[in-house]
């Protein structure tokens, strides 16, 4: 198992490793070293300053490291009252790609009770080999029985890559999967690639508050895991005539946790248009001023048949519930017309928009970032500009039909 320890015997209480750990994990103690392990990190610091070798980290090793044994390219299909969640089908479609580069399948994984005839609508959409497990147990979502269903499926199939959406359920299952299989995992991606020399997941996702771009890789273990962003790739078609392999498999209610019990599930009541579903997204910024003003856009999209989005900045001053947030640390949509009424266009919030089919920009500022991403873009006075386009709307509602 991992860990780590003190060489009793080695130690001489230098105190060197004391000034180099950045969590003040440790102390002397009778001129020995002595470990907080609330508080280790295993970060190692304290082991490349110690001159003694007076401290190891033990480190879990697998016995199975032939990379060669795992094939195919996994999508967790989330499903709940048997309806997949759409992120699925975004990301079959990029299964698909990666499987091409690395001459491979496309398996997806669905669990559920009741769900057996939804495997077929995967294969419609582009998986090569669906593994179901349909049980009483598996119900309801419940991370802990649905992790030991996949993991035993990872164990007896063996996937090189398992990807599922950014969602609450993807990122609590997933998390737990990896954990237990000792394998990396890259979170909230926003591309997927193939480094088709040394046949490995290229995970791109934001990094440093959205300031970079990281690319991460996990070359000595598999699966390689991922979390994808909702509304960042494209969906995958949906071929009635593909054919492919239904796998039913077995849930071990030995594997069941009896510590956790299902009472209900509480839908959030939405009264306006589904975000992450809208074709219009009229989104208010800073540039708004006050929360009264936000009526402006929220008069907008009444008139468009519109979802009200918002910058992180509106939803930090109250303006605007969190739900309705856009952005790395909000919602990421992809809607036919996306319109940004005083946003700057700060990375954090490009991140979650610029893959909008047509993004219209109203700002005073010439030279906000938004411009840069924006199919059209209106430099003047909001407070101006959002009127007149409603008085015109009105007069006119079909001249922006989608």
């Amino acid at each position: 198992m991992s860990g780590i320890r003190i060489v009793l015997e080695k130690c001489v209480g230098c105190g060197l490793c004391l000034k180099v750990c950045p969590v003040n994990a440790l102390i002397i103690d009778k001129n020995k070293a002595v470990i907080d392990y609330d508080k280790c990190t295993l970060c190692g610091s304290c082991v490349d300053s110690c001159k003694f070798e007076a401290i190891k980290i033990l480190r879990k090793t697998i016995t199975d490291n032939d990379l060669s044994n795992y094939k195919g390219v996994w999508v967790f299909a989330e499903q709940r009252d048997g309806e997949i969640s759409s992120v699925v089908f975004e990301l079959l479609a990029k299964a698909r790609e990666l499987a091409k580069d690395l001459d491979t399948y496309v398996g997806a994984v669905l669990l559920g009770k009741g769900i057996a005839d939804r495997a077929q609508s995967l294969i419609h959409r582009g998986a090569d080999k669906v593994f179901v497990a349909d049980s009483d147990n598996l119900e309801h979502y419940i991370s802990e029985n649905y992790t030991k269903a996949i993991v035993s499926l990872v164990d007896k199939y063996k996937p090189e890559i398992i990807l599922a959406g950014a969602t609450t359920t993807g990122r609590s299952l997933v998390s737990r999967i990896a954990v237990n299989l000792y394998a990396g995992l890259t979170a909230d991606c926003t591309g997927l690639d193939i480094d088709k020399d040394k046949k490995i997941l290229i995970q791109t996702r934001p990094a440093f508050g959205g300031n970079i771009m990281a690319q991460i890789v996990s070359p000595n273990f598999r699966p390689q895991m991922a979390t994808v962003r909702h509304k960042v790739m494209p969906e995958s078609e949906n071929n009635i005539s593909r054919v492919g392999e239904i796998i039913k498999e077995n849930f071990n209610e030995n594997d069941l946790d009896g510590r956790i019990k299902f009472l209900d599930f509480i839908k959030e009541a939405i009264a306006t248009v589904n975000l992450s579903e809208a074709n219009i997204i009229v989104s208010g910024g800073r540039g708004l001023q006050e929360l009264k003003n936000f009526k402006l856009v929220e008069d907008l999209a009444e008139v468009l048949g519109a979802a009200v989005g918002s910058s992180r900045a509106c939803v930090d001053a109250g303006w605007i519930p969190y739900s309705h947030q856009v952005g790395q640390t909000g919602r990421t949509v992809c809607p036919k017309i996306y319109i940004a009424c005083g946003i700057s266009g700060q990375i954090q919030h490009l991140v979650g928009m610029q893959s909008s089919k047509t993004i219209i920009a109203i700002n005073k500022d010439p030279d906000a970032p938004i411009f840069k991403v924006a199919n059209f873009g209106i430099v003047g006075d909001l407070f101006k500009i959002i009127p007149l386009l409603i008085q015109k709307l009105k007069e006119k509602p079909k001249c922006l039909a989608v």
